[in-house]
């Protein structure tokens, strides 16, 4: 498979057409490989909740667009923030197992390569911080 302009494009229009204004494009043939490799359109907007993987690192390579990676303490406090840019130069970030994070899309049109161990789990209440009062 020939991952190009069409294909980003095809999947960019999916992201839009969806309420969760993202969507993906799974590389691996199922749930259970033992990688995870997908392509992500991402639109401004999407929500993804400060969470970690706490028996994975997670990496992403943005092809286009750009987005804003969060990495946050217990308590949901930032305490690193980085943008991935391929056009500042800045391709990719890797997320160590346990880190909490999420990120910001600064530009319509993003699309990231995502990697990760597999199996595929779906996250758990306890690897989702909920805002403190």
């Amino acid at each position: 498979m020939l991952i190009d302009e069409n294909l980003l494009d095809k999947v960019t229009e999916q992201a839009k057409a969806s309420d969760r204004l993202r969507m993906n494009y799974n590389l691996h043939d199922s749930l259970d490989a033992k990688a995870q490799r997908l392509l992500n359109a991402l639109e401004p907007g999407t929500m993804l909740p400060v969470h970690r993987h706490r028996h994975t690192a997670e990496t992403y390579i943005v092809l286009r667009g750009s987005i804003l990676v969060v990495f946050c303490d217990d308590r949901k406090s930032p305490i690193g923030e980085f943008v991935v840019s391929p056009e500042e130069g800045k391709y990719g970030i890797h997320i160590p197992a346990g880190q909490w994070h999420t990120f910001v899309v600064r530009e319509s049109g993003t699309v990231i390569f995502e990697v990760k161990d597999g199996p595929y789990a779906p996250l758990q209440p306890e690897d989702i911080l909920i805002p403190v009062p």
